[in-house]
């Protein structure tokens, strides 16, 4: 390694000890040739991989070389480990290689406070599905992969349309367990929907992750988002559902991946629900994903630069106040991405009226207060809901202790997204 080469290293070094994580990734690169960091493989996950730290991104620490800080986090606060590795080059300083690590490190431990419900935590048994309902298990596949998914079909469908209802899970979780966190199977019997929850593959996220933060899964014609919505078109055909009534939402990665599902399709999805999510195209890789984590987005990737839905796309947001895991301006930013009457509030003063927005304040018996605020479209109606749920952090609001990641204490963030679906249908056009 020459002089120059190790010097800049160590710099690097200082800057990710002192949190400074995108000027080290940029030095870094800059200094092994000005080639982009390796892109992360996807792997499957280690069966003793217990011990580590999950983001909301997809890596887990594989160095605990010199250059890697301890985590402090008891080890009762951790969560299952799993994410994509970036490859050894051949030939790369070993210095560089442990410092990368640190980098990894430093944003695996980003992370909220456990949530209410830890994913580790024994569960009750499921709950009996009615009789003459099905909870489905099916595949899709599609020249970007395959991915898994369970459907809920509500008893009494005979061929009926009914409204379709696409469910995207967080990281570590799955269609059963975010079926029961949400509750949303049993809302769908008293509103009969069909209800599709998609599965993240672990050989394309460890962690289970919808990969809401690289460019190939931020546009419709490839990636994700085209086996998202080409498993909703197979569902839909196959099940007779309304073509107006098809929605989507989902919970952290997966709300983010929602909000690109909406942007990305607003000819498939009527409107949108997003829980602790972030705007489309927040990131454009680890390193900036991190930083919306952390900060909130500042804008939006190279897939969504300057983009919107051709026709907006309703859309509600919940989101905690004291969410450490996705900064609560994540859930500003995805309203200002669907709604420009949101910008033109924010910047308004606080005193007078505004008839494009109306502003609710409530609380849950001996549960969280909450404000709930409404974007009016140029119509008159509703056109954007935003909840925001004081003193929760980065759980499903009033979910069930049957699924991870919820808190009970919170307005019933499943019931209010089904009233706010079944208000907003596709125009007649569809």
């Amino acid at each position: 390694m020459n002089a120059q080469r190790h010097s800049d290293l160590l710099e690097a070094t200082q800057l990710t000890r002192s949190g400074r994580l995108l000027e080290a990734t940029e030095l870094i690169q800059r200094t092994l040739g000005g080639r982009p960091a390796p892109r992360p493989a996807a792997q499957a996950c280690p069966q003793d991989n217990a011990g580590g730290t999950v983001i909301e991104g997809s890596f887990r620490v594989i160095d605990s070389g010199p250059f890697a800080p301890a985590s402090t986090a008891p080890d009762a606060e951790r969560d299952a480990a799993g994410g994509r590795e970036a490859p050894e080059t051949v030939g790369e300083p070993l210095f560089s290689s442990r410092l990368a690590a640190a980098l990894r490190e430093k944003l695996a431990r980003f992370r909220g406070p456990a949530p209410v419900f830890e994913p580790t935590l024994p569960r009750p048994a499921p709950e009996a599905i009615p009789e003459g309902a099905r909870f489905i298990a099916g595949s899709y596949s599609n020249p970007a992969g395959t991915r898994s998914y369970k459907l809920y079909v509500p008893s009494g469908h005979e061929g009926q349309p009914l409204p379709l209802i696409v469910m995207l899970h967080g990281c570590t979780q799955s269609p059963d367990d975010f079926a029961a966190g949400t509750r949303m199977n049993e809302l769908a019997e008293q509103e009969p929907c069909l209800v599709l929850y998609p599965a993240q593959s672990s050989a394309a996220n460890c962690s289970k992750c919808w990969n809401w933060f690289n460019p190939a899964d931020q546009r419709a014609d490839q990636g994700e988002p085209s086996l998202i919505a080409g498993m909703t078109r197979d569902v839909a055909a196959r099940y007779q559902a309304d073509p107006r009534r098809i929605y989507v939402a989902g919970l952290s990665a997966g709300g983010a991946m929602a909000t690109t599902m909406a942007m990305t399709h607003p000819d498939l999805y009527a409107a949108a629900g997003v829980h602790s999510g972030l705007p489309h195209a927040a990131a454009h890789d680890l390193p900036s994903a991190f930083a919306a984590m952390q900060q909130g987005a500042s804008g939006a990737g190279p897939a969504g630069k300057d983009r919107a839905p051709a026709c907006p796309v309703p859309i509600i947001v919940f989101h905690g106040d004291q969410d450490t895991t996705v900064h609560p301006g994540n859930g500003d930013q995805v309203i200002v991405q669907f709604a420009p009457t949101a910008s033109r509030h924010a910047a308004q003063p606080k005193t007078g009226a505004n008839p494009d927005v109306n502003v609710e304040r409530g609380q849950v018996p001996n549960g969280h207060a909450y404000t709930r605020t409404l974007y009016h479209h140029p119509s008159g109606s509703p056109h954007v809901e935003q909840w925001t749920i004081h003193g929760a952090g980065h759980a499903w609001s009033g979910g069930s202790a049957r699924g991870s990641y919820t808190d009970p204490r919170g307005p019933d963030a499943s019931k209010e997204m089904l009233r706010f679906f079944l208000a907003h249908p596709a125009g007649p056009s569809r």
